[in-house]
């Protein structure tokens, strides 16, 4: 399984076997860092132009799945960041109180860390992070759980989720002006 350079699991053995999409692909699957910030890669820009900014991973955009000649990890400027707001291995939900410094439910979990070439330049390689529990992301780092686990939230996690959740319906309950000027009577 892959580990941090602290030595923990990140809970996968191939990071980009999570992966779906990069954030940089659009819906016609051309990639928006070459469009976007080519001034960053003259090179990889130049190339996407000649190919018409075509991803070289996503290939045609009508069939389904990346069928291009690149797999993700080929790409120089691959980034993958979950914007799911839920856990990915037990499903448990964000529930964020607007106004209070409580800790998240939920945490961003990195699947990948610093390249592997062997330089000791301890760059990041390809972001790619999902949303874990406070619960599942202790449990991923701490022990042999992976994210990709069939697992249900914890007690813990569900008693907090419901408890935010509570708060939240009380504060966007309704009073009528009648009957708070009837309590003030």
């Amino acid at each position: 399984m892959e580990k941090t350079e602290a030595g923990t699991t990140v809970g996968v053995d191939d990071p980009y076997a999570v992966v779906d999409r990069c954030d940089h692909l659009a819906s016609e699957g051309t990639c928006r860092f070459a469009l976007e910030h080519g001034d960053r890669d003259p090179a990889f820009a130049a190339d996407r132009r000649a190919e018409e900014f075509q991803c070289p991973v996503a290939g045609d955009p009508d069939e389904e799945g990346p069928t291009g000649p690149w797999e993700w990890d080929d790409c120089p400027h691959f980034r993958r960041r979950s914007h799911d707001r839920e856990c990915v291995r037990c499903g448990l939900s964000e529930e964020r109180m607007a106004h209070a410094d409580e800790r998240p439910l939920l945490e961003e979990h990195h699947l990948s860390y610093a390249d592997d070439s062997g330089d000791g330049s301890g760059e990041m390689s390809h972001e790619i992070t999902v949303y874990l529990c406070r619960w599942c992301h202790a449990k991923v780092h701490g022990s042999w759980a992976r994210v990709d686990d069939d697992a249900n939230p914890d007690p813990e996690a569900i008693a907090e989720c419901e408890t935010r959740r509570a708060r939240q319906e009380a504060e966007m309950g309704f009073d009528s002006a009648a009957d708070l000027y009837e309590a003030d009577e």
